[in-house]
């Protein structure tokens, strides 16, 4: 680890980035991010093996007052006798066929790939040089996220990776406050090292005990492991970077990967959550939730095919493709693009509810997708009754729309007025086209040459007038939104 330190001194030295806020500010967002609109999450790892609560077992199962903790002694014993290492042989992944996962992510429509590299739980997805507790040497004995790479480059999609690692600081630390297996002694590249115990919130960002000296270069080594072997297009972070001790790093990690990028020839990009990062530096993320109007930059929401869980479990609670797609519109309108999880089972498989969802928004995607990629916003972003709530984990409730409201895109010499449900209509009214009677005023002032719905074969019959738009189509019976494109 000495060596590699060094190493990423020397990288960082030689620039063009420097590890300050002020040289990092210096970063453009690619052409290629601006463009992309849907990407696939990952969540697979040692938790899909109890598939029980969510992806946080390895850190539930410790707190001896959660469910899960009931749960786990109940089912597999004491924590003595039986630990979260102790699922790592029963991770086999003995279906697992990344050719067909990607095959089915380039059916859904999906243009980017970000699998977890390293969760919460430690364990890697990917095979290191800095611990022996991988999916390389231990369960599958596959590089997960070496082949996953592969594929995605055979197949176009752009490729990510996501670490989650600097939350294990303190994730199993609960582990230590009554007889179990984490109580063995522990150094770094251990699973459970350092598992310290703290009683703080988990959106602090001074806390103590601070992360140690060790943990934090570890950390850094793990971050660039993942660019120098995988080369990643896309690195997203979970939110704990936010933290003060962990800044120094964060900057060095950014000046690193911007500058293998250069030295490479490609352009990256960072995802972070909760201020991270300066303004500018990197790309902003939004987990579970959305903007409530366009933004000036661009940005990325993330959330899962389920409510309740990024990883699967049995019962999940799967949104339905319709809202999905709602959230697709919505975010893509507003200057964002989403990254949408899913959750494989312990042998590799996805589970047929994730499959199904993937399949329905593809099949929306190839008839409306010229609305979605490589889309830019308009002056408007949407029009409508239906208010947008604004913020994180704001996705547990479904979303209700009417055919009286709308996104807007633009695209191919196009306006693209997405309505999002008119589901028992045949007419709208855009407002937003209304045909303004003062040309100096700055309310649409474009010349219509002509109104089509995408995937119908019935031509619409379209008039302007101060009200608005007015299109006249054929009866909707779904819920899915509906296009038009208004030719200019």
């Amino acid at each position: 680890m000495e060596a590699y330190l060094a190493e990423i001194d020397r990288v960082i030295q030689q620039g063009p980035y420097q590890d300050t806020w002020e040289s990092l500010q210096q970063y453009h967002v690619p052409r290629w991010y601006e463009d992309i609109k849907l990407g696939i999450f990952i969540h697979w790892g040692v938790f899909s093996v109890p598939a029980f609560c969510d992806e946080w077992y390895s850190r539930k199962m410790y707190i001896q007052d959660n469910i899960c903790y009931q749960h786990h002694v109940e089912t597999y014993g004491p924590h003595t006798e039986f630990g979260y290492k102790d699922f790592i042989p029963m991770f086999k992944a003995e279906h697992f066929d990344p050719e067909a996962w990607v095959r089915l992510f380039k059916e859904a429509g999906a243009q980017y790939m970000i699998p977890v590299a390293e969760h919460h739980d430690g364990f890697q997805m990917y095979a290191s040089d800095l611990s022996h507790w991988n999916a390389a040497e231990m369960g599958p004995h596959r590089d997960v996220l070496g082949e996953l790479t592969a594929e995605a480059a055979k197949a176009g999609l752009i490729n990510g990776a996501s670490s989650h690692r600097v939350e294990h600081w303190f994730f199993m630390g609960p582990g230590r406050l009554f007889p179990s297996d984490i109580h063995e002694p522990l150094q770094r590249g251990d699973l459970y090292w350092p598992s310290v115990y703290r009683d703080a919130p988990n959106y602090d960002k001074y806390s103590e005990p601070l992360p140690s000296q060790e943990f934090l270069e570890d950390w850094l080594c793990r971050c660039c492991e993942i660019v120098d072997k995988y080369h990643p297009r896309i690195i997203y972070f979970d939110w704990w970077i936010m933290h003060s001790a962990v800044q120094p790093y964060l900057r060095k990690f950014a000046a690193y990967y911007y500058n293998r990028a250069a030295e490479r020839g490609v352009e990256v990009v960072i995802n972070y959550k909760h201020d991270a990062f300066a303004f500018g530096s990197a790309v902003v993320d939004v987990e579970r939730g959305q903007f409530a109007d366009v933004k000036p930059y661009v940005w990325q929401t993330d959330t899962s095919v389920a409510r309740n869980s990024w990883c699967y479990t049995v019962g999940n609670d799967y949104k339905s493709p319709t809202q999905i797609l709602y959230d697709l519109v919505d975010i893509v309108s507003k200057n964002g693009r989403l990254l949408l999880n899913i959750g494989p089972k312990a042998d590799g498989t996805i589970p047929d509810e994730d499959a199904s969802i993937l399949r329905a928004i593809g099949k929306w995607l190839r008839t409306n997708g010229e609305a979605i990629y490589g889309a830019k916003v308009w002056r408007k972003s949407m029009e409508g009754p239906t208010a947008i709530t604004e913020g994180q984990f704001t996705d547990k409730k479904d979303k209700s729309f009417t055919h009286e409201d709308f996104r807007f895109t633009v695209a191919n010499g196009s306006i693209y007025a997405i309505c999002m449900n008119m589901d028992g209509h045949d007419s709208v009214t855009i407002k937003s086209l209304a045909e303004s009677p003062d040309a100096r005023k700055p309310d649409f002032c474009g010349i219509i040459r002509d109104v089509q719905v995408l995937g119908s074969d019935v031509k619409p019959v379209w008039r302007q007038d101060a009200s608005g738009l007015h299109v006249q189509t054929e009866p909707v019976t779904h819920e899915n939104p509906v296009v038009f494109k208004i030719i200019l």
